[in-house]
C-alpha cells in the first residue's frame, strides 16, 4: 500500500485527495495546509486522515512513501526537493517548477535516488487527449497542419504567475504529449489590466520546423469558459471542447485538395474543398485525475516512467520561459532547443 502525502488543499488538493482515496493500492495518509479551516474540512470528510500545518512533519515523516504537491508555483521546487532528499517520489501540480533550471535540479534528484517524479498534466490523462493522440500517431489527419486553442473564462486570477503559466501551460502539455515535434521557437504578446497584476490576456505562437504551427488564445477576463481546441490535418480535421458533456472529440472528413496545371506558374493552382462526414468517437468516462492517480501508484510499483514524467515537465517550463520572454519583448521570436531558450 502506497502512503500518500498532500500539499496543500486550497483548489486543486481536494480533488486530488479524493481521487487518491479512492485507488486501488493507495492510501491518503496526511495532508498539510497553512489553514486551520481547510484543515478541518479534511478531518470532517477523511476523519483516519493526519492533518498538519506543518509540511515539514510530512515530508520527515518514513510512514510517507509519495508526496503529492498542489501549492502556489513559487513553491514547487523547494518542497518537490525536500522531498525527494527524504526519499519520497513526488507529484506535482502544474508546472513543475518556476524555472527550468530548477525542473532540471528536480530531475537529477529523482533519478540519483531512483524515485519517481511525475508533474500534474491533468489533460494528458483524459480520454479525449489520449484519443487525439492516437489518430495524430495512426497517421488518420494525414499531415497535421495547426492547433489552434482557445482557453478563457472570468479568473481565478493568480497572484505568482502569469495566465501563460496558468492555462497555456495546459495546451503546451497536449502538445508535447500529441504532437511527435517539437516547437523549435516560440512568440506571445499579452496584457495586464490590472493596476501592478501579471498579464491576464496573452496570445502565444509555437512554430514547428515543419510547416505545423500552434496558436494558444489564453485570457483570464472573458465573460464566458471556453475550452475549444481545433487540430487540422491534410485529411482530416477535429475539434474538441473539453466543456461538452459529450461527443468532446468530433472528427472531420472535410480538407483541401490541391492540383495544378502546371510548375510555371502559381496563378494556375486550383483549390478544391472536400466535405465528408463527422465521426464523434466514444469515449471512456473515467475521471482524468482518477487516470492520473493510478498511473503515479503504479509507476512507483512497478518502478515504471510516468507518461507526464520529469522530462515532459522540464520541456513544459522551458516552453513556459520562453514565451514569457517573448511577451516581454512585444512579441520577439525565442528560438527553444534543449537548453535554455534564445532570443531569434
Amino acid at each position: 500500500m502506497i502512503r500518500v502525502g498532500v500539499i496543500g488543499y486550497g483548489y486543486w488538493g481536494p480533488n486530488l485527495v479524493r481521487n487518491f482515496s479512492e485507488v486501488a493500492g493507495a492510501q491518503i495518509a496526511a495532508v498539510s495546509d497553512f489553514s486551520a479551516d481547510r484543515l478541518a474540512l479534511v478531518r470532517r470528510r477523511y476523519p483516519g486522515v493526519t492533518t498538519t500545518g506543518d509540511c515539514g512533519e510530512m515530508i520527515q515523516d518514513p510512514s510517507i512513501d509519495a508526496v503529492v504537491i498542489a501549492t502556489p508555483v513559487s513553491s514547487h521546487f523547494e518542497l518537490a526537493m525536500r522531498a525527494l532528499e527524504q526519499g519520497k517520489h513526488v507529484l506535482v501540480e502544474k508546472p513543475l517548477a518556476g524555472t527550468s533550471s530548477e525542473a532540471a535540479l528536480l530531475i537529477e534528484a529523482a533519478e540519483r535516488r531512483r524515485l519517481v517524479l511525475m508533474v500534474d498534466h491533468t489533460f494528458v490523462y483524459t480520454a479525449a487527449v489520449r484519443k487525439i493522440r492516437e489518430l495524430v500517431s495512426s497517421g488518420a489527419l494525414g499531415d497535421v497542419y495547426y492547433y489552434d486553442s482557445v482557453r478563457v473564462n472570468l479568473g481565478l486570477f493568480q497572484h505568482d504567475v502569469n495566465v501563460i503559466w496558468d492555462l497555456a501551460v495546459h495546451d503546451l502539455a497536449i502538445l508535447e504529449y500529441v504532437i511527435a515535434e517539437r516547437p523549435c521557437a516560440v512568440s506571445a504578446t499579452g496584457m495586464s489590466h490590472v493596476p501592478g497584476g501579471l498579464a491576464n490576456i496573452a496570445y502565444v505562437t509555437a512554430f514547428f520546423e515543419n510547416n505545423l504551427i500552434a496558436h494558444i488564445h489564453v485570457n483570464w477576463l472573458a465573460p464566458v469558459k471556453l475550452r475549444r481546441t481545433l487540430i487540422g490535418g491534410s485529411q482530416r480535421m477535429i475539434v474538441y471542447d473539453d466543456l461538452e458533456p459529450s461527443e468532446k472529440v468530433k472528427i472531420y472528413d472535410k480538407g483541401i485538395t490541391v492540383k495544378s496545371n502546371g510548375p510555371e506558374s502559381v496563378y494556375k493552382v486550383l483549390i478544391g474543398y472536400r466535405t465528408g462526414d463527422m465521426l464523434a468517437p466514444q469515449l471512456d468516462l473515467t475521471e482524468a485525475l482518477r487516470t492520473e492517480a493510478q498511473h503515479f501508484v503504479q509507476c512507483i510499483e512497478e518502478g515504471s516512467r510516468p507518461v507526464t514524467d520529469g522530462g515532459a515537465g522540464l520541456q513544459v517550463v522551458r516552453l513556459l520561459e520562453a514565451a514569457t520572454h517573448s511577451m516581454n519583448h512585444r512579441g520577439q521570436v525565442v528560438e527553444v532547443g534543449k537548453g535554455q531558450a534564445v532570443a531569434a
